[in-house]
């Protein structure tokens, strides 16, 4: 995709967006934490429902 800007409008774009305000440091992102987060919040809501189903029906 072309840019709209004239080079010289896009190279202040540019110096803009590398200047050290914009540059936050990140951690790595790690899918085995979410993996296990998503894992646990299903299987804990999953035992929730069998206990509340289990207190309805008996």
């Amino acid at each position: 995709m072309s840019s709209r800007l004239n080079p010289q409008d896009q190279q202040r774009v540019d110096s803009y967006l590398e200047s050290p305000i914009h540059q936050v440091p990140r951690r790595p992102f790690k899918v085995w934490i979410l993996l296990a987060l998503v894992a646990g919040s299903v299987l804990v809501l999953g035992l929730l429902s069998r206990m509340l189903g289990q207190l309805v029906v008996a």
